[in-house]
């Protein structure tokens, strides 16, 4: 019998909990950088990889058919045709300095890890720096747990572009961060502030709750956003890259529909 996306949420919710505990009880006692990726910037902690290694083993326990993709490169094929994708701490600079924006972002597709072919079953997304718990999945709406209070989510039917407040995220290498510094210089005259938090999960999560009306940026990765896409998808955000062309690394838009193509024009220029 085929699993359902609720099972799968089931299991996506009991295991980024399990994994927030985790995240904060190291976040507590310290964190040591382990490497740097991309840039000398591009950080990893040793809390990323033990993060990675524990969802991983548990999910091999509960869904050992199962794909798997996680940021520190944990990858394994699977026989169901469902992959797992994984941010172990995403928002780890912040992470690193102790900012509570930081997230364990996990999602399940039907597919590989790739947004132009895969189909989003569920996500979660947990800040268990305040204990902050989103979750989704397809046809069944988006939610959010946080204070002990359960709350269905909704985006924003802000209308107006120049009265809407957008979030983006830079790169880690400079000459990106450049080319982003002119996107801005074109964005920010037309709506009414920008934001940077650090973490495209969050900032998804928070298109979904309407703390934003809307988050754009470019180079994310599948890790980055499998979880969060869908949350904000379930809440009726329209989520996708420019001219059609499904979200990924070139660029990824969410919003509501009326203010997506205003948004998009900018981004295209």
């Amino acid at each position: 019998m085929a699993v359902s996306p609720t099972d799968l949420l089931a299991i996506a919710r009991t295991v980024a909990l399990e994994a927030g505990e985790l995240v904060a009880r190291r976040r507590s006692e310290g964190v040591t950088v382990a490497a740097t990726k991309s840039t000398s910037i591009d950080v990893v902690t040793l809390a990323d990889r033990e993060c990675e290694e524990f969802v991983k083993a548990r999910l091999a326990q509960l869904r050992p058919e199962d794909g798997f993709y996680g940021e520190e490169g944990s990858d394994s094929s699977g026989t169901s045709g469902l992959t797992w994708i994984l941010d172990p701490i995403d928002g780890t600079v912040n992470y690193l300095y102790d900012i509570p924006q930081y997230a364990v972002s996990i999602a399940v597709v039907e597919g590989v890890a790739d947004p132009a072919s895969w189909k989003q079953l569920a996500g979660v997304v947990y800040n268990p720096a305040i204990e902050d718990l989103y979750y989704g999945s397809v046809g069944g709406g988006a939610f959010q747990e946080w204070n002990g209070t359960t709350t269905q989510l909704r985006v924003n039917e802000e209308t107006l572009l120049a009265h809407a407040l957008f979030a983006t995220g830079f790169g880690y290498s400079a000459e990106v961060r450049s080319e982003q510094a002119h996107v801005l210089n074109t964005i920010l005259p037309a709506v009414r502030d920008i934001r940077r938090a650090g973490a495209a999960s969050l900032d998804l999560c928070a298109v979904a709750s309407g703390r934003l009306d809307g988050y754009f940026e470019r180079g994310t990765k599948p890790w980055d956003h499998a979880a969060g896409s869908l949350v904000a998808r379930e809440a009726g955000a329209v989520v996708g890259g420019l001219n059609g062309a499904p979200e990924g690394e070139s660029m990824l838009v969410a919003t509501n529909k009326q203010l997506f193509p205003e948004i998009e024009k900018l981004l295209i220029k």
